[in-house]
């Protein structure tokens, strides 16, 4: 078998990748890789669904505002055979909240941010209460509001770029990667888990959570390790008067609306609890006791009606994470061929558009003339070239 080009994984990164490309008139044979089309533990089937420019890095902010531009027009632009997705996007805005001992940083990186050219706003303690009516601020000195971030549905938004690329004639196979031919530091194929062989001189390492995994086939090391990040969805106890944007407390829980609701359907919110000290790996199982023990009382000491939550579901997401929290992007200047698209530690879907454009014009055209990523480097850790941005969460 032979292929122009095979993305290993396809979800949502490599499915912008795969429709890019053949968006951007790429007419060679596109084979995406994938070991479960049901996507069941991908990082974009788990994810909370947050979408923000509120980053330092200049780069980071436009790939975010250029993905902006699809995620606003993503329903019609995805629609194939009549079937439209449903993406969901709300541009109900980020809000990160100040306390004491947060300020300082955050007031920094407010800075930082504006300098990069994020669209953020400094907020006071009652700019923030008319924006957020029922929040509990007597500890909190101010927020900062990104009023064009939101959030998306990623289950639509992954659906939407896989019928899109299907639809351009991108083939998809559900098979496992286990190995890549390397010849003189040429890519030359990949090596299958059914016992098959794919000819290429181009892979995609867009595998998410598993992709230092792919890299190390590659007899590459790339520092990319699955984390675990707990998520529930909340029942709300009536219909909310308002809706939610994505409220970041000092403490790190943090929370949004969760769209879509039918009618007499409960109003719901959708929660989760930044933990950096989470064990590495891959173990998606829910931590339902974490409910009632950290995230129910955080978030009743902000906001104390929520103390009728009702906690309907839970589960594990997956952060794909790199030591400085940052993608890994572009061919590594050690195999000809080889190509990241992973690394994006909790903010792969918003910046999926993006990507997908950067790694479309790597192949055709052997530079990223849309975004310079060169800071993304997939050697950067070995040169101790660490990317610098405070806006993790």
């Amino acid at each position: 078998m032979h292929a122009d080009v095979v993305i290993v994984g396809g979800s949502v990164i490599g499915s912008s990748v795969a429709w890019h490309l053949r968006h951007d008139g790429f007419t060679g044979r596109i084979l995406v890789v994938e070991r479960d089309r049901t996507y069941a533990r991908a990082s974009a089937s788990l994810a909370m669904g947050g979408i923000r420019q509120q980053f330092c890095t200049p780069v980071t902010v436009r790939m975010v505002q250029y993905s902006v531009e699809i995620w606003k027009d993503f329903d019609r632009r995805f629609t194939v055979g009549g079937h439209a997705p449903k993406a969901w996007f709300r541009q109900r805005g980020y809000l990160f909240l100040a306390d004491a001992k947060t300020a300082a940083p955050l007031m920094r990186r407010f800075e930082a941010e504006q300098r990069a050219g994020a669209e953020v706003q400094l907020l006071s303690r009652d700019d923030v209460r008319a924006l957020v009516p029922d929040l509990m601020l007597d500890d909190i000195v101010f927020g900062v509001f990104g009023p064009a971030d939101g959030y998306a549905s990623p289950r639509e938004v992954l659906g939407g770029f896989q019928r899109g690329a299907a639809a351009l004639a991108v083939e998809y196979l559900e098979d496992e990667v286990i190995g890549v031919d390397v010849d003189g530091g040429d890519v030359r194929g990949v090596r299958l888990a059914s016992g098959g062989t794919i000819a290429t001189t181009t892979v995609v390492n867009a595998a998410g959570a598993w992709s230092g995994r792919v890299a190390a086939l590659a007899g590459l090391r790339v520092p990319v390790e699955p984390m675990r990040q707990v998520l529930f969805r909340a029942a709300l106890p009536h219909r909310w008067p308002h809706r939610f944007p994505m409220v970041i407390d000092p403490g790190g829980v943090h929370w949004r609306h969760d769209d879509p609701i039918g009618p007499g359907d409960p109003d719901r919110i959708i929660v989760a609890f930044t933990k950096w000290d989470e064990p590495v790996g891959d173990d998606v199982r829910p931590a339902d006791e974490r409910w009632a023990a950290e995230f129910l009382p955080a978030l009743v000491r902000r906001l104390p009606a929520f103390r009728e939550l009702t906690a309907v579901a839970g589960w594990g997401g997956l952060y794909e994470m790199t030591p400085d929290h940052n993608p890994v992007l572009g061919e590594h200047p050690s195999l000809r061929g080889f190509v990241f698209a992973s690394g994006f530690s909790g903010h792969g879907l918003m910046m999926a558009p993006a990507t997908g454009k950067i790694v479309s014009e790597l192949i055709r055209t052997g530079t990223s003339s849309t975004f310079d990523i060169s800071i993304f480097a997939p050697d950067r850790f070995d040169r101790g070239a660490l990317i610098h941005d405070a806006a993790t969460i």
